[in-house]
């Protein structure tokens, strides 16, 4: 049975369109089956949105991007950003290009697994991280990203801390000599790396 961060999904699309409201900003997508979080909006993505550092100019990657909530809010908010969104499911894929189309905005969406086809490197890379698929993935999610960023690019990471975050957060110390705990929210925190080399 494939899971949201498989490749391929076997079940019927079931499109639909939900509404997505963070702040005081509104837009609709088109979702469906066999995707991360299909019926709404999850609390994980809110609180990363709600605290994100981005900058009009910056280069950004949505890194496991499922509809494309996260570029395409960053997009809408910091219209000067050049945003990259990839996934490693084709259907996520599918749906974030119809919903990039959907509320007119210019981004590139790229089917990958990981960084396996993404060469560029970026300001900020905002993930919350498939820890259904386990550490490892998410550990070489981390590291991968670090590869991935600029000078004093930045990674920014949601997690349960409870759930698993702990051990990110401390996978990212590691990786990158720091790590700041920026907010808390329902069990939720972001954390964000430095790249300072």
């Amino acid at each position: 049975m494939p899971h949201y961060y498989s490749k391929k999904q076997t079940s019927d699309l079931n499109l639909r369109e939900i509404n997505i409201r963070i702040g005081n900003i509104f837009f609709q997508l088109f979702s469906g089956s066999g995707i991360f979080s299909k019926k709404k909006l999850d609390k994980g993505t809110e609180v990363l949105l709600k605290n994100l550092i981005v900058k009009n100019n910056w280069k950004v990657l949505d890194l496991g991007c499922g509809m494309g909530v996260v570029g395409i809010y960053v997009k809408k908010v910091f219209p000067k950003t050049n945003v990259v969104m990839s996934d490693v499911n084709k259907r996520a894929v599918y749906l974030t290009k119809k919903n990039a189309n959907l509320n007119n905005l210019d981004v590139e969406v790229i089917c990958s697994d990981g960084f396996e086809k993404i060469e560029e490197s970026f300001d900020a890379i905002l993930l919350n991280p498939p820890q259904v698929a386990g550490k490892e993935v998410c550990f070489k999610l981390i590291e991968d990203s670090f590869e991935h960023l600029n000078k004093s690019g930045l990674l920014e990471l949601v997690a349960r801390h409870n759930k698993g975050g702990k051990t990110l957060s401390e996978k990212m110390n590691s990786t990158f000599g720091n790590v700041k705990e920026i907010v808390k929210s329902s069990g939720y925190r972001v954390y964000i790396s430095q790249k300072k080399t």
